[in-house]
Parts: C-alpha cells; structure tokens; sequence
C-alpha cells in the first residue's frame, strides 16, 4: 500500500529511487534485530546496486516529501516482511505445520488483505460505488485487473521462494534489480529511446546485482595449502 501510495504521490522515477534503498534496510534491519550476519564486501555491493537503478531512474527526478515517506514507510515494510518469512521459515515446528513456502506466502497475504481493509475504507471508501459501476461497465478494467492481481502474486511467491533459498536481503537486491528489467522492458514495448545515462545506470545495477552473488566467494580467506604436516620419527635400537 505505501509503494502505490509512493507513486500516487510525486514522480514515478522518484518513488522508485527512494525504493532502490530496500536492500539498505533488509541488511539493516536483519543485522540490528535478526541476529543476520552480512560481511563487509556484500555491504559494499549494496553501493552499484542502489546507485545504478537511481541513475537509470534520474532523468526525470521530481522531489516530493510524500512521496519520501511513503517511498521510505514501503522499504521498512517490506524489510521486515522479507525477514519475518525468513524466520519462519527456519523455525522448527512452524515450518513442518505450514508445510510449504507456498502455503505460508498464501498465509501472509490474507492477513495482509484483513489488516488493509481499514486502509482501504478509510482512503477509498467513498469512491467504492463509483468503482462498482466503472468495474461492471468495462471489460477491460475486469481484465486488468484480475490478469495483474494473479501476475502480481505470482511475482511476490516467487520472491518468498528466494528467500527460503537465500535470506531476506537477496531478495531485496534481486527486487532492485528487477527495476532495472522493468526500466527497459517498459521502454521497449512502447518505444522509448534508451539515452547513454539509463543504459549506464542498468548496467551498473545489474553488474551489482551479479557482484553481489558471488562477491564471498571471491574474497573468503584462503587455505594456505602449502604447509606441510609436521611429521616426527622415532627410530628404535635393535
């Protein structure tokens, strides 16, 4: 909710560079209250991913207050979701009772849908009867609808899906990437020119992204493989 409400209030671009930082607070979050432990390279990867989506997303900066907060409101949210089904998932007996990732991402969005309908009627409520009559009358709008409604969870299973396979701040740095995938995309189905500073700031975005993934196995210590066991004889007299 606060991510729609990000974009409804100032520029797309800018939304969406204050929502660049998610990865800044799932390690936050996870190393202050979850006990996570993130080494110094893959904080330091956090810099190309952040940084190339906002230069992909600059050109047409509008700086808005609402939009901060609620950008910024967006990020803790989905800082703490990530490592709240990080949690269960790695709890034992709740993981067993679920029994599956499936199950529990179905799980979550319920609840997420009970705890929004105050939101909703409070914000909407008025407009409801407007939107029946609109909704009824308008093919289109029934199509959009429930095509995005099932793409959209079936966008946020798969992310759940990584984070059982990783934790939560992957997850993030993957969902930073997938603006940059969404930047070009959008700009090829309706025929935008890709000018030099967006191709720049995908490139870094996505070489980040990459950075990110094998960055430990690049830099762990090595075993020094030349030391020898120390082996001592004893020789007995006949």
């Amino acid at each position: 909710a606060s991510s729609v409400f990000a974009l409804g209030a100032g520029a797309v671009s800018f939304a969406q560079i204050v929502k660049d930082a998610e990865p800044a607070f799932a390690a936050v979050l996870g190393t202050l209250f979850y006990g996570k432990v993130i080494s110094t390279a893959k904080w330091l990867c956090l810099i190309p991913v952040i940084g190339g989506v906002a230069l992909a997303s600059a050109k047409e900066l509008d700086f808005a207050w609402s939009a901060l907060f609620a950008a910024a409101i967006a990020n803790l949210f989905a800082a703490v979701k990530g490592n709240e089904n990080k949690k269960l998932m790695d709890t034992a007996g709740i993981k067993d009772r679920l029994g599956s990732v499936g199950n529990q991402f179905a799980l979550t969005t319920i609840l997420a849908f009970l705890a929004t309908i105050p939101l909703v009627v409070l914000r909407e409520g008025a407009r409801f009867g407007e939107f029946l009559t609109l909704f009824s009358s308008s093919p289109a709008l029934q199509f959009n609808i429930l095509a995005s409604g099932l793409v959209f969870y079936a966008y946020n299973e798969l992310a759940t899906l990584t984070i059982a396979k990783t934790n939560a701040v992957t997850q993030s740095v993957a969902n930073t990437a997938k603006r940059v995938i969404v930047i070009v995309g959008v700009a090829i189905v309706l025929g935008e020119s890709l000018d030099p500073l967006k191709l720049l700031g995908c490139g870094i975005g996505i070489g980040g992204v990459f950075l990110y993934s094998i960055i430990d196995s690049l830099v762990k210590p090595k075993k020094n493989d030349d030391q020898t066991p120390l082996v001592t004889s004893s020789s007995s007299s006949p």
